[in-house]
C-alpha cells in the first residue's frame, strides 16, 4: 500500500531565503505524525506544499498516492485542512458558514456538524466576526473533521483553545486514527503531540532533524538522576562513567545527567548503600529543546 504522504527531497526557497531543504519523509496510512518546530522552522511551508497552495523549488510530494498539483481537486476532496491562519467570511453566522462549506464538500448531514459543534462547545447562532480567537478555531476544527476525510492536515490546531477543548480535540484525533485515517499535525505544543502521535518529526531551519517514536526519542534523551546514599560518595567515581555528566555531590545526595544506558551508573551506585533513587523521565518538550540546543541536530536524522 502506498504511503498517505511521501516527500522526496522536497525543497522551497523564497528568493535568497531558505524555506525547506531536501525534506524526505513518509507518513503511513492510519498514522498520527506530530510535526514539531518553532515558528519559522518550515512547518507551514511543508503543509502548503502538500496542498499545492505554493509550488516547490525542487523535489517531489505525493498525497494519498496523488500528485498535489495534477490531482489537486481529488487531494482536497479527500483531505481535511485547518490552516494556521484560518479565516472565513465574518458576516456569516457559524451555522451559515459551516453549511456553506459543507455544500462545497457535496453535502454533509447536519447532525454531524451539530454533533461536532456540541462536543467543542461551539454555538452556531453568532456571527463569525463576533467570535473570540478560540471560537473561530473551533469553527476551523469542525470544518476540517466534518466530512470524515482520509487525511487530516492540521496546522497549529489548538491555537487559542482552552485546556478542556484541547482534550476534546485530542479525542477527535484518536477517533480518526481508530477509523484508519491519517493525521499530519503541525504543532509547538509538545504535550498534545506526546498524547496522540505515533511518531514525531522535528524540523529546524527548514531541515529535518529527526523522525522517530516518542519512546525511542526518550531512550536517547538525557535524563536527570538523583541518588541518595547512607553517606558521602566521591564525585570523581561517577563523573568518569560513560554517558554521565554534571555530577554534583551534597552530603549523601548525588545528582547527575546521563545519556543512553544507565547500566554503568547503576553498577557504580551498587558498590555503596543506596537509600533512594529518582530519575526524571524527559517529556517531549525537553527532547525538543535538546535537539535545538547549541544548534544540535543537523546531522542526526534518523527514521523509525
Amino acid at each position: 500500500m502506498t504511503q498517505a504522504i511521501r516527500l522526496e527531497k522536497l525543497a522551497k526557497t523564497y528568493g535568497r531565503r531558505r524555506g525547506l531543504v531536501d525534506l524526505t519523509l513518509d507518513v503511513g496510512h492510519g498514522e498520527v505524525l506530530g510535526y514539531l518546530g518553532p515558528n519559522g522552522a518550515g512547518k507551514s511551508t511543508t503543509i502548503r506544499l502538500l496542498l499545492d497552495l505554493i509550488r516547490p523549488t525542487g523535489g517531489r510530494a505525493t498525497v494519498l498516492g496523488l500528485d498535489p498539483r495534477a490531482d489537486s481537486v481529488e487531494v482536497h476532496r479527500r483531505t481535511g485542512y485547518l490552516a494556521g491562519d484560518f479565516t472565513v467570511d465574518g458576516r456569516q453566522t457559524v451555522r451559515e458558514c459551516l453549511a456553506f462549506l459543507a455544500a462545497l464538500r457535496g453535502g454533509i448531514p447536519e447532525r454531524r456538524i451539530t454533533g461536532l459543534a456540541d462536543r467543542l462547545g461551539l454555538e452556531l447562532a453568532p456571527r463569525i466576526r463576533s467570535l473570540s480567537k478560540g471560537n473561530r478555531q473551533k469553527v476551523g476544527l469542525v470544518q476540517a473533521f466534518m466530512h470524515e476525510p482520509e487525511l487530516l492536515i492540521l496546522d497549529e490546531p489548538t491555537a487559542g483553545l482552552d485546556p478542556l477543548v484541547q482534550q476534546v480535540f485530542l479525542d477527535l484525533v484518536r477517533e480518526a486514527r481508530a477509523d484508519g485515517r491519517t493525521v499530519f499535525m503541525s504543532s509547538h505544543v509538545m504535550s498534545e503531540v506526546q498524547a496522540v502521535a505515533d511518531r514525531v518529526a522535528i524540523i529546524r531551519e527548514g531541515r529535518l532533524v529527526t523522525v522517530d517514536t516518542v519512546t525511542a526519542l526518550r531512550e536517547r534523551a538525557v535524563r536527570t538522576v538523583e541518588l541518595h546514599f547512607d553517606g558521602t560518595v566521591p564525585a570523581e567515581e561517577f563523573s568518569r562513567l560513560p554517558g554521565v555528566s554534571d555530577v554534583s555531590v551534597e552530603g549523601p545526595r548525588l545528582r547527575c545527567r546521563i545519556a543512553g544506558s544507565p547500566d554503568a551508573l547503576v553498577k557504580a551506585a551498587a558498590r555503596h548503600t543506596v537509600t533512594g533513587l529518582l530519575c526524571e523521565e524527559p517529556d517531549l518538550e525537553e527532547l525538543f529543546f535538546e535537539y535545538y540546543r547549541n544548534g544540535a541536530g543537523h546531522d542526526r536524522v534518523t527514521a523509525a
